[in-house]
Order: C-alpha cells, then sequence, then structure tokens
C-alpha cells in the first residue's frame, strides 16, 4: 500500500493538533462554568434591575457647567498626555528589548530579554502605578511611567515576534554582500518591521487611554482621579460626565489610530 504524500499527512497533523486545541478550550470553557459560582439568576431577578435601573438614574443630567467642563477637559488632556508619552517611551524601550529577545544566536541572552519582557507586562498598570506613587507621590508622571514600564513588556514582546518572523532573505543578502549589523536592520529589517511596529504602537496606545483611566484609583492623575473622586462622594452627575469625556476620548483616538493604520497599509 503507497504511503500517503508527505503534505496530506502534514495537513492530517495540522488538523488533528487544532482538533486538540479546540478540546482543550471547549474543556477549559465547561470547567469554567462548573467552578465559578455564576448567579444569573440574580443577576436578571426583578429586584436586581430595579437597582441598577435606580442607581443609572443617577446619571441624569449629567453637569455640563462651564466651570467643569472645563476641569474635565483640562483631564482628559492629562490623560491623552500620560496615554501618548508612556507609550512613546514603551516603544522605545520595547525596541531596545526586542532586539536582544529575538537573536537565537545569543540564547542566554535572549532568554534575560524575554525574562525581564516577561515581569514587565506580566504585573499591572494599577500595581505599577501603586509601587510607583508611593516612590514619586501623586499626579501623572508616576501614572506615566506605570503605563510605560507595563507596556514596554508587551511591545517588546510583540516587536521581538515580529523580528524573529520576517523574512530572512534581505538580510541574508545583505550579509552576503559583506554590510555590518547596523546596516542590516537599518536597510533591511526596520523596513519591513516598520509597518508592525507603528500598528502594535497605536493600538497599545488605545489599551493605553483606557488603562490611564484606572489609575486615577492610585492617585495617578486624569481623568480616571476625577472619576475615583467623584465616585466616592456619590456625585453621579459629574461621574457621567468624566465617563462621557472618556468615551470621547477613546473615539477620537480611535479614529486617529484607524486613519493612521490605514495610511500604513495603502
Amino acid at each position: 500500500m503507497q504511503a500517503p504524500p508527505s503534505h496530506v499527512a502534514r495537513r492530517n497533523a495540522l488538523q488533528w493538533d487544532a482538533l486538540i486545541v479546540l478540546a482543550v478550550i471547549v474543556s477549559l470553557i465547561v470547567a469554567s462554568f462548573v467552578t465559578l459560582d455564576l448567579q444569573l439568576g440574580a443577576l436578571f431577578a426583578a429586584d436586581g434591575i430595579a437597582k441598577m435601573s435606580e442607581f443609572a438614574g443617577g446619571f441624569a443630567p449629567p453637569d455640563l457647567s462651564s466651570e467643569f467642563v472645563g476641569r474635565v477637559a483640562e483631564g482628559a488632556l492629562e490623560t491623552l498626555a500620560m496615554s501618548a508619552l508612556g507609550s512613546l517611551i514603551a516603544a522605545v524601550l520595547g525596541l531596545l528589548l526586542a532586539l536582544p529577545a529575538s537573536r537565537v544566536q545569543h540564547r542566554w541572552l535572549r532568554q534575560a530579554a524575554r525574562l525581564v519582557l516577561n515581569v514587565l507586562r506580566s504585573i499591572p498598570e494599577l500595581v505599577w502605578a501603586a509601587l510607583l506613587v508611593i516612590a514619586a507621590g501623586l499626579g501623572p508622571f508616576p501614572g506615566t511611567l506605570a503605563l510605560a514600564v507595563h507596556t514596554t513588556g508587551v511591545l517588546g514582546r510583540l516587536f521581538a515576534d515580529t523580528l524573529e518572523n520576517l523574512p530572512p532573505a534581505p538580510a541574508e543578502a545583505l550579509r552576503n554582500n559583506g554590510a555590518s549589523a547596523a546596516q542590516v536592520f537599518l536597510y533591511a529589517t526596520a523596513p519591513q518591521a516598520a509597518p508592525q511596529f507603528i500598528s502594535y504602537t497605536l493600538y497599545r496606545w488605545e489599551n493605553n487611554i483606557r488603562a490611564a483611566t484606572v489609575l486615577g484609583v492610585v492617585g495617578a492623575g486624569g481623568l480616571g482621579q476625577m472619576l475615583y473622586v467623584h465616585l466616592s462622594w456619590f456625585q453621579m452627575e459629574q461621574v457621567a460626565t468624566v465617563v462621557l469625556a472618556m468615551v470621547l476620548l477613546v473615539l477620537i483616538v480611535d479614529l486617529v489610530s484607524y486613519i493612521a493604520r490605514q495610511m500604513l497599509t495603502r
């Protein structure tokens, strides 16, 4: 009996691998529902819905007085600056760490760089902010650093994976013609990876806008701090205004990011 062609055997193996992965995912989902105490009945009970409606009713109407809207605008600009500066710092540091993290010929250096990236991104922004607030005091500075530290771990890993998955032919052609490592990176690696790097950075900037609002819980400035203060005093009209500002800010950043990505893919 003739053996099946190698490509057919490889395709069958991939199908079995996909089925195994799917079975594991389904098993984890089922186990999650079994082990968690999900009280869906209480969530959709008439009493619960009535309490949520009463609470949501306190948000209307939002506080649109000129004085408060001005303060919210200042907080929005502070949040925008925190997220933009944190993302920029993270992109630079992430690239610096991604270079050794993707150099498979220096295994010890690669493992050390990836360990650093794993530690940075495994600790949430809120924990980094709490630590940095103790060191640097309240305000946007520790919030910016917290975003930069965590995002460095995320972008560094994404950048390293991008570098490892690039087609090797352009870099090999330059090396064979006597180009230095710096020339190979500038004229072969960087042009191929730049669109992906920018796309990842823009996406993380969008995420950092949302993360910056959470950091206000530990006094890291911006709209998040305003939200925390007014929620603590149950000033729901002011909370509604801050939430609307958050939504508007995220929509603007999403639009800018979308336009930038469309320009990159032309």
